[in-house]
This record gives structure tokens, C-alpha cells and sequence, in this order.
């Protein structure tokens, strides 16, 4: 089994575990951005979006909802919750288990979800037009 969080779920390699039922895993981030950081982790595999159950996506987000609750009601720093998925590597993702980062945040902490590159707004019919496309795929 060459997944990490495959073998996180099968108990094979290790992980600091915070929540499990029969369809999630949710442990600390190895790395995390703050103290408190969770990855929230579908147990069957599904590399990124387009592989995931709609049911355990539900699943997904739910645990994460309750585990940000969960973090704002300790003792950690959090003023704030990032909610964050990479999808592909492209996007960032460097384990191709599909995960949803739980992040909590505070003013000051440095973090920055951002390309650096400076961002103007774009032309409504622009803007339009991608979500036609978007939407002749729903």
C-alpha cells in the first residue's frame, strides 16, 4: 500500500487520530500551519474530487464543521477557521488521498493563501461566460 493515509487508515503507519467512524478519518497535520491543524480524510480512496463518493464528501465536511467547533471551544489560539482542499498538483496537493485541511487561524499568524500576484476584478460577460460552461457540466 503506497498511500500514506491508506495506511493511516489500516493502522499501519502512525497518526494522531481525533476522530474515526466507519467513512472518516481525522488526524493532526504532520506539518501543521498552526497547532490545531487537522486533515479530514475519506477512508475509502479517492485520489481527488472526481474519485470521491458524493456521500462521503457530505461526510467530509460534516466531521469538519464539528472538529472547527471542536477547536474554537479549546484552549488553542483560533480566531478563525480555513477550510481547504488541493485538488491535483497544480492546486498544491502533495498526498493523493483526497483531504480537507482544518486550519485554525488567527490575526497575526502570518499564513497566506494567496499567488502573490496582484488581482483585478474580472469582466462580467468573462465571468458569465466561464459559468455557462461550468453549468453545461452540472
Amino acid at each position: 500500500m503506497n498511500c500514506l493515509f491508506c495506511r493511516i487508515v489500516a493502522r499501519t503507519a502512525e497518526a494522531s487520530v481525533v476522530h474515526e467512524d466507519d467513512r472518516v478519518i481525522a488526524f493532526c497535520d504532520l506539518f501543521p500551519v498552526n497547532p490545531g491543524h487537522i486533515l479530514v480524510v475519506p477512508k475509502l480512496h479517492a485520489t481527488g474530487l472526481r474519485d470521491l463518493e458524493e456521500s462521503d464528501g457530505g461526510r467530509v465536511f460534516a466531521v469538519a464543521r464539528r472538529l472547527a467547533a471542536a477547536i474554537r471551544a479549546t484552549d488553542l489560539t483560533c480566531e478563525g477557521i480555513n477550510l481547504l482542499v488541493a485538488d491535483g498538483a497544480a492546486a498544491g496537493q502533495e498526498v493523493f488521498h483526497l483531504h480537507l485541511h482544518v486550519i485554525p487561524r488567527h490575526v497575526g499568524d502570518g499564513v497566506r493563501f494567496t499567488s502573490g500576484q496582484p488581482r483585478t476584478p474580472s469582466p462580467r460577460g468573462e465571468l458569465d461566460a466561464v459559468a455557462d460552461r461550468i453549468r453545461a457540466r452540472l
